[in-house]
């Protein structure tokens, strides 16, 4: 698969759209599978789960390259859900920076294919789904790109709250990480 980027970054029109092998668009919410598979099919992972031992391996989308701070996002609501700057009272969204560190320190994305669902309640966090896909942190050392499709294995998982909302946040590394043979 490829990537095709319109606008201008850090703009309201920018957007990230993402082609298969053969040239057509595809939605990296929809088409893109959950489960990492261990052949491909027109350069989009299979549907068969992977596992290394006894750990499946998940599909994760890059939204966010780690060291960056434009708060980038899978367009849940447009045609083809392209990745685009998220917006908040009509301004463009970026997180703080922490001294010493500027923007995400690891590469931030979503689960393909999920979804936290606004109409029911988390009986964990006593909220509803905040209507997005589920989120990742992949904690590994490289910095990969948006739109990159990375195959993760889950570490834990931490539950959020943020604005009412019920934001489950996946702690992954990457399988192609030097460290990720060590950790589980």
């Amino acid at each position: 698969y490829g990537t095709e980027q319109r606008g201008r970054s850090n703009s309201p029109d920018y957007r990230l759209y993402f082609k298969a092998a053969d040239g057509k668009y595809i939605s990296p919410f929809h088409d893109i599978p959950l489960f990492a598979g261990s052949k491909e099919e027109k350069e989009i992972p299979a549907k068969r789960s992977k596992t290394t031992g006894s750990e499946v391996l998940f599909n994760m989308v890059v939204e966010v390259p780690r060291w960056t701070n434009a708060k980038m996002e899978i367009a849940t609501e447009e045609p083809l859900n392209p990745i685009k700057q998220d917006m908040k009272k009509g301004k463009l969204r970026y997180v703080a920076n922490i001294f010493p560190h500027k923007g995400y320190i690891w590469n931030y994305g979503a689960l393909p294919q999920t979804w936290e669902d606004p109409n029911h309640t988390d009986n964990i966090t006593g909220c509803c789904g905040d209507n997005d896909p589920i989120d990742v942190c992949e904690i590994g050392s490289k910095v990969r790109s948006s739109g990159e499709i990375v195959q993760v294995k889950v570490l834990g998982v931490l539950a959020l709250v943020d604005e009412g909302e019920t934001d489950w946040k996946i702690i992954a590394i990457g399988v192609d990480d030097p460290e990720a043979h060590r950790i589980h």
